[in-house]
């Protein structure tokens, strides 16, 4: 009963051991990976860099700083732009208010020395003298020596006005309105003094001649028809001098343009007179080149005629040499 026991407590003990075995087998190849059948391949080492905060920060600021120059950059080359427009329109505002028929170069010599004159001789005057009397004789000079170029400087001035300041520009005209009625009135006021003054003068002729008896209104009118006539005469013979220098004008032009037919003829006769001389030395020089032509084929066929007749007496003879017999050799004694 005691071995038996003891057997049974055996078989269970190497039970238990086995069992243990396997558990911590089990728990080793668990813990272990698995090998595989196929080529173990090593995978890519990637180095990853992360930037500090620092760098973080510089970067941060060198963006801020390029975006602030570019933004700067853009501004200037605007404003250059602008800038380049306003040049561009400056000049060509320049170029429509000058006359293309009135020459810059002295006129505008004569309006500066106007405008310095007019400082000089009120340099000792009064402060209105110095200063209307300039740009007085500045604007006077300026339409007596350009006045097309100064006629399209107030049409300039006055599209400004009437603009900028439609106010201004209304004042401005009905100035300029009142300006010219004045200036006729003044005109006719002075047209009327001529013409009491000398009904004046006549009326006191006429006295002074009752008086003393004396035609001095014969003699005056005398003297007043002389003086008419030389006025007539001097007007005749600037109307004369306008003729004359229009008929020289007009015949300078007729000659010129006559000249530039004989040009133009003679320079037509010129070039076709070249052009024959031209082909008649083409045709020329193809004769030449012709003859040069059929002299060298001369020449080729009767080399070649001379070289079939050597050919010919060269096979003559190598044939006759071939045909000839060899003679037998001499015995010796």
């Amino acid at each position: 009963m005691f071995r038996q026991s003891f057997r049974t407590y055996k078989r269970t003990a190497l039970s238990a051991a086995a069992a243990a075995a396997v558990i911590v087998h089990e728990h080793e190849l668990s813990g272990k990976e698995k090998l595989s059948i196929y080529p173990h391949v090593e995978p890519d080492i990637v180095l990853q860099e992360v930037p500090s905060e620092l760098e973080h920060q510089i970067g941060k600021a060198r963006e801020a700083v390029t975006q602030t120059y570019s933004d700067a950059h853009t501004k200037v080359q605007g404003v250059v732009s602008r800038w380049i427009g306003v040049e561009h329109a400056v000049e060509q505002r320049l170029k429509s208010l000058v006359a293309s028929e009135e020459p810059l170069t002295p006129g505008l010599l004569y309006v500066g020395v106007a405008a310095l004159t007019g400082s000089v001789l009120a340099r000792n005057r009064g402060i209105v003298s110095r200063i209307i009397l300039p740009p007085a004789l500045l604007l006077l000079s300026f339409n007596h020596f350009l006045p097309k170029t100064a006629h399209n400087v107030g049409a300039y001035v006055g599209a400004l006005e009437d603009t900028y300041a439609p106010a201004l520009a209304e004042k401005h005209a009905i100035a300029n309105a009142h300006t010219r009625m004045t200036w006729e009135q003044l005109k006719e006021k002075t047209a009327e003094s001529r013409a009491s003054l000398g009904q004046g003068a006549e009326s006191l002729l006429e006295r002074v001649q009752d008086a003393t008896g004396l035609k001095v209104r014969e003699a005056l009118r005398v003297r007043t028809n002389e003086a008419q006539g030389v006025a007539e005469r001097a007007r005749e013979r600037w109307a004369e001098g306008v003729q004359v220098t229009e008929r020289k004008a007009q015949e300078a032009r007729e000659a010129a343009h006559a000249k530039v037919e004989e040009t133009r003829d003679a320079a037509a006769k010129n070039v076709e007179h070249a052009q024959a001389i031209v082909e008649e030395k083409v045709e020329a020089v193809k004769a030449a080149v012709e003859e040069k032509v059929e002299d060298i084929k001369a020449v080729v066929e009767h080399k070649g005629e001379q070289a079939d007749a050597a050919v010919e007496q060269t096979k003559e003879e190598v044939k006759a040499i071939v045909e000839e017999k060899p003679q037998p050799p001499k015995r010796l004694v």
